[in-house]
Parts: structure tokens; C-alpha cells; sequence
């Protein structure tokens, strides 16, 4: 099922070009034996998440495979439709080596059922190295249990060094910084996390 991927080119679903938002191979190359953090029981991989499911990434008709609904999960999303989704997806697609969102679909039922987000923010500091940041961790509530947030933290820490980063960070609730501290995040001394907020 993976290798199939893997060979997709342009294909069309319902009219929907097919293309993935970043190369599959870059995925697969994943060295994820050598460096995971995390332990699995049962034994599961990028490659292998689970009877059924397949990691990938974000496809453009993934709109139609419930993506959006499953973000309402994480946060308010609100209202999106196919063409504001496009137009999305084509500013991100534009920018190259930047946006690495991977998703968990259920290949029996056809829908997106866990995603997160790897962006790489291109720098000219380190010898014009790159910062990854990992944002929008989610499940589905009916998928929850499967280690699947746990493996996409894993894959998408390693796609970090994998792509160019000279390192990689994330925001988390207080509660969850000893779960996040098993894939080698810490926090630093002197350093605090700001935000501003422009809406809810």
C-alpha cells in the first residue's frame, strides 16, 4: 500500500489533482528504527501505522476526506471552503522545502483520521541553516489509543533533522512537557514563549 503511494504522480480523484504537498520519498527515507524516541507496543512505524492505515502526506483531496473537520478537533477552524482551501494549499505548495504536513488515513473508510505539521522557517543564521517548528498534532476521537499522535511526534521530529534544520521546537501545556520531554524536547533556561493574539 505504501510503495503504491510512493509511486503516485498527478492522479485525479473526482476531478481532484492528486499531487502530494511535499515528495512521498522523503517520508518513506526516514531512518525511523535508528532514531525514534519513543516505544510502541505493538510495534508500529511510518511505514507500517497501523492494519489499514497509511502515512502520507497532505494530499489537495484531502479536503474531501474530512482533514478540515478533523483540525476542528484541535482548534476552531471555522467555516472553510473548497476554494479557500485551494488557494491555501497552492500558497503552501509554492513555497518550497517549507511545509511538511503529514496525515494518517484510514484506507478502509477513505478519511484523514490523524495529522500534524513540520514547518521549516529558511534562516540566515547558522550558515543559512533552517528552525522547524511542529504544530497541529490531532487525532480522531475514535482513533485515539493507537499511538498515533505519539508516532507522528516521532516522524515528523526526525523529518526535522532529515530536511535541514538545525533544530526544532513546539508549544505544549504545562501537563504535557513530560510527554513531550521523551522525544528529547526540553525546555531552555532564559527562554520564554510570548504570544499576541489577533483573534480566538
Amino acid at each position: 500500500m505504501y510503495r503504491k503511494f510512493l509511486e503516485m504522480s498527478e492522479t485525479h480523484q473526482n476531478g481532484v489533482e492528486e499531487k502530494p504537498l511535499y515528495e512521498p520519498k522523503i517520508l518513506h527515507d526516514v531512518d525511523f528504527d535508528a532514531s525514534k524516541c519513543a516505544t510502541y507496543s505493538p510495534e508500529i512505524s511510518h511505514t507500517s501505522p497501523g492494519e489499514g492505515l497509511l502515512m502520507r502526506p497532505l494530499c489537495r483531496g484531502d479536503y474531501d476526506r474530512g482533514y478540515i473537520q478533523l483540525l476542528g478537533q484541535l482548534t476552531t477552524v471555522g467555516d472553510i471552503s473548497q476554494e479557500e482551501f485551494n488557494v491555501r494549499y497552492n500558497s503552501m505548495e509554492s513555497c518550497l522545502d517549507s511545509y511538511y504536513i503529514t496525515v494518517v488515513e484510514d484506507t478502509c473508510t477513505g478519511q484523514v483520521i490523524a495529522s500534524g505539521t513540520l514547518v521549516k522557517e529558511q534562516k540566515f543564521i547558522h550558515k543559512c541553516s533552517a528552525r522547524g517548528r511542529i504544530e497541529d498534532i490531532v487525532v480522531d476521537s475514535k482513533y485515539r489509543g493507537k499511538q498515533l499522535g505519539k508516532l507522528i511526534l516521532d516522524v515528523l521530529t526526525i523529518l526535522s533533522k532529515k530536511v535541514g534544520c538545525y533544530k526544532v521546537s513546539l508549544e505544549c501545556k504545562d501537563k504535557l512537557v513530560p510527554f513531550y520531554s521523551q522525544f528529547g524536547y526540553q525546555k531552555e533556561d532564559e527562554q520564554n514563549y510570548m504570544c499576541r493574539r489577533y483573534s480566538d
